[in-house]
């Protein structure tokens, strides 16, 4: 009878622990903040109306047509812009016919629900020391909202193991208690752990089936974490990095209110695979005659003269004078990464935006887009290559016509002319 009993308690705290497993990848499937994480933050804004990639999602519910109209667009668009929905072809043309990532066989009814409940629950803003907010607290961590679920997933294991181990020894002893009532020799006592081998030995089979199970689910966590690097990290070189130059330069001052072109600072974009670092001669062709900022007064412009050698009270050089500013890089790449931006911003005409946000809107610098592999990937599988007029690609386009010609709704996309070949991107 204690052996029977033993083996019951075994297989319901097995039952239960596995049940946690199971429920643990439930919670994470519906954790709409997670899930936006993965698969919109590339592209979107969840709690601002600020244009990246795509347009921010603050207000979109008063946008959209009401009903289950945006869990349809989210997990197939294509079909609804095939189909002739009127407000899906009306924002498909509003936004250049940029398409977006089709989640039909990634995302479920139950998964988007939960991400439309993220983008309608605006996270709390705290307050950093000083009282003043931090301007990046509208987008928190995951574990700014409470208590992170795999603590909860197993502090529930734990007190469950010492509840099971309290019931054994109960058990014990109610029937050590009954058998002297009888006068029956009593059982003797065996440990936890001894009754657990006894158990596992008598069924090899069943633990076998459950090792295999637990394994392929950290297999597939594990896979889905490396998959998602710089998702929910903020490494230095990924999503959120933010450095503190050696100059307070605003690109929301120079390149929005004053509208300086991104290729006037850095020249080589367009010739080279280097946008490039602005040489302080290119400051000094402004600020030789600007010498007071609207922020900062003459504070910042005059690190500017003081790496240039120039002394503005007699507008000459000191040539002996070398102070090189000292910038910090933002958006870093792994040494085995090739990318060229004369390719995408002269061939491909793909704006500064798309890679390194809206720098019109940025006080300070930020990397507001992963970079990761699995993003650039996306971006080559539905970025349509512009032909039409472009003289890099004539022959190509050419080609293409010809082996496409009566073919209707053919994308020519950067996936289609070799843009996931692995030697494309690597060395």
């Amino acid at each position: 009878m204690n052996n029977q009993a033993a083996q019951i308690s075994l297989k319901a705290l097995i039952a239960l622990v596995f049940s946690v497993f199971i429920c643990s990848n439930s919670l994470n499937a519906q954790d709409g903040e997670k899930l936006f994480k993965q698969n919109c933050a590339v592209c979107h804004s969840a709690h601002t109306d600020q244009m990246s990639t795509g347009p921010g999602l603050k207000g979109v519910f008063d946008r959209v047509p009401k009903g289950d109209w945006i869990t349809k667009w989210i997990i197939n668009n294509e079909k609804m812009i095939k189909g002739g929905d009127a407000y899906a072809t009306k924002i498909y043309a509003q936004y250049g016919k940029a398409a977006m990532t089709v989640f039909e066989g990634q995302l479920n009814e139950k998964d988007v629900a939960a991400i439309l409940n993220y983008i309608k629950t605006p996270p709390v803003v705290v307050a950093a020391a000083g009282g003043n907010a931090s301007a990046d607290s509208t987008e928190p961590s995951e574990k700014t909202n409470g208590i992170d679920p795999l603590f909860l997933i197993l502090g529930f294991i734990v007190v469950l193991i010492i509840l099971l181990a309290s019931l054994r020894s109960v058990r014990t002893s109610l029937q050590n208690s009954n058998n002297r009532s009888e006068r029956i020799d009593e059982i003797p006592e065996q440990t936890f752990w001894q009754e657990v081998k006894e158990w596992i030995t008598g069924n090899r089979r069943l633990v076998g089936v459950f090792v295999i199970i637990i394994s392929f689910i950290g297999m597939k966590s594990c896979w889905n974490a490396c998959y998602n690097i710089g998702v929910y990290y903020d490494y230095k070189t990924q999503k959120g990095y933010k450095p503190e130059q050696p100059i307070k330069f605003s690109h929301k001052l120079h390149a929005g209110e004053n509208e300086i072109a991104c290729q006037y600072c850095h020249s080589s974009v367009e010739k080279s695979r280097h946008a490039g670092i602005p040489s302080v001669n290119i400051c000094m062709n402004c600020h030789k005659a600007i010498q007071k900022g609207p922020q900062y007064g003459e504070k910042e412009i005059a690190k500017i003269y003081a790496a240039n050698g120039f002394d503005p009270k007699t507008a000459t050089y000191d040539n002996s004078i070398q102070n090189p500013l000292k910038w910090i890089k933002v958006h870093n790449l792994p040494d085995h990464v090739y990318f060229n931006h004369s390719q995408h911003v002269v061939v491909g005409k793909i704006e500064c935006s798309t890679c390194h946000g809206n720098l019109k809107e940025m006080t300070v610098a930020e990397q507001k887009v992963p970079l990761t592999m699995k993003w650039c990937i996306e971006c080559h599988r539905k970025t349509e290559v512009v032909m039409e007029g472009n003289a890099y690609y004539d022959r190509l386009h050419k080609a293409l016509k010809e082996k496409y010609a009566g073919v209707q709704d053919v994308k020519f996309t950067v996936e289609k002319i070799g843009g996931l070949e692995c030697g494309k991107c690597h060395y």
